[in-house]
């Protein structure tokens, strides 16, 4: 059994491994062989930039902005949440409701958040505010969106019992609705984490001076490429853990 066990995992392990190093391989390859000599591409080899994450996290850089952006992301997302699963569930209630919000949805959906920047910028000046605001204003269509179709996703014979036991509707929320939908909240939730991530990077180089979004131009500006490279193969790595940590929240219970 310990023998079995082992080749189970080796074979699970093997290809995203394998995947990895190809990877490495060929970035290096790039960078490192079939760039032109002084090209400032040399910097971005991974013998390059992989020590200037250790040399950023030395520094005291890394762990400081990264716990910044993730805060950042947090409000932003907490901010979308509070926004899009009340509305999602109005207008997912409603057929009226639907009908009249869906116009200006399909509108304000198709913007892309950073359109908004100059807006945004007027109304809360320099600071966290606009960030926050720009990652609320990408997540929060995944979310709503999500609500929606979890609501119309709802076996109406669960709501039928409900009245049939003469629940209040705030009692059909709280014991039907919400258990049903939390499936779909959790996948709009794990889309506007993506798209909020992506925002969040570019909303962080609006005259802050903090965050991974703020270090990839102070880098740049200095000429150095290999933390521009290392930050963002930090983003890439802190990205993939919130989703991980996003994808394991509880889904949907009922009890039999």
């Amino acid at each position: 059994m310990p023998q079995a066990a082992s080749r189970s995992v080796l074979a699970k392990a093997w290809p995203p491994v394998a995947a990895i190093v190809l990877t490495v391989f060929l970035w290096w390859l790039v960078t490192s062989v079939l760039s032109p000599e002084h090209s400032l591409l040399r910097q971005t080899a991974p013998q390059r930039a992989l020590p200037a994450i250790a040399d950023l996290y030395q520094r005291g850089v890394l762990v400081s902005d990264s716990a910044i952006s993730l805060w950042r992301l947090l409000i932003g997302l907490a901010i979308a949440m509070v926004i899009g699963v009340p509305a999602g569930l109005l207008i997912g209630l409603s057929t009226r409701i639907q009908s009249a919000a869906t116009p200006v949805m399909q509108f304000l959906r198709m913007i892309s958040p950073l359109s908004w920047t100059p807006i945004a910028v007027a109304l809360f000046g320099i600071g966290n505010q606009p960030v926050y605001f720009l990652v609320a204003a990408a997540a929060v269509w995944p979310i709503l969106l999500n609500t929606v179709s979890g609501v119309h996703a709802i076996d109406r014979g669960f709501l039928d019992v409900a009245r049939s036991f003469h629940a209040t509707r705030l009692e059909q929320l709280r014991v039907v609705i919400i258990p049903a939908v939390r499936d779909h909240v959790r996948t709009g939730l794990r889309l506007g984490l993506g798209t909020a991530w992506i925002v969040l990077v570019p909303a962080e180089m609006l005259g802050v001076r903090s965050g991974l979004g703020y270090q990839i131009l102070n880098a740049r500006d200095q000429l150095a490429y290999n933390q521009v490279v290392a930050i963002i193969l930090v983003i890439g790595v802190l990205g993939s853990a919130v989703d991980f940590v996003a994808s394991r929240l509880p889904g949907r219970t009922f009890n039999k």
